[in-house]
């Protein structure tokens, strides 16, 4: 997992990166790259959920629909969701037709205005959790990290549902949480670059 692959441009990439011609770009300009907006949090975490069980290939090819369908991942609408919303969104053939997994989303996303009064912002609440990176794995040898497990049984403390560790680390490497692009990545630099940069919430 943690091998490289030349990009078309000639430039090394995680190996991931040949799975699939989308997923140069999300490795480019997305994955690793430090988040602070809470709905793109959200939305992060609610299509990792998604995720579960299927390829991320399957959810990225949809991601669009996925937006239209819960309005952009704004918690604040999807949290008035009623049993008539479900049922128009199990007919959505562009999205992943699951009922707990979409009665999950709805249920966060109450959950997210909850930890919104508490933390001030979700983004405050997910930083809290960021690893220390010089105690990490290898980049990509590992699918949870104590940090990960951490958060996932704060999450469910809180009412949160499909947010087991396995989820809730793909979620962190995606935000820039860690930066697990693989050593000798062209990202590894830019992503670290941008870390430094960042402003913790």
């Amino acid at each position: 997992m943690s091998k490289i692959i030349k990009g078309p441009d000639g430039k090394a990439r995680c190996s991931w990166c040949s799975q699939a011609p989308e997923f140069v770009d999300y490795h480019d300009i997305e994955w690793g790259y430090p988040v602070d907006d809470d709905y793109r949090l959200f939305e992060k975490l609610c299509l990792e959920s998604f995720q579960s069980g299927l390829s991320w290939r399957t959810i990225l090819a949809k991601r669009e629909n996925f937006r239209a369908a819960f309005h952009n991942f704004d918690f604040e609408i999807i949290a008035c969701f009623t049993e008539k919303d479900i049922d128009q969104l199990l007919q959505d053939k562009g999205i992943v037709r699951h009922r707990g997994k979409i009665e999950a989303v709805i249920n966060n996303a109450k959950r997210a205005k909850e930890l919104i009064k508490e933390e001030g912002s979700l983004a405050a609440f997910f930083w809290r959790y960021e690893p220390d990176q010089h105690n990490l794995a290898e980049p990509q040898t590992v699918s949870t990290c104590e940090e990960s497990v951490a958060l996932s049984k704060d999450l469910k403390k809180k009412g949160w549902k499909f947010v087991g560790p396995t989820t809730v680390y793909a979620f962190m490497q995606a935000m820039g949480l860690i930066n697990d692009h693989a050593k000798g990545c062209v990202g590894r630099s830019k992503a670290e670059s941008a870390r430094k940069k960042f402003k913790r919430p």
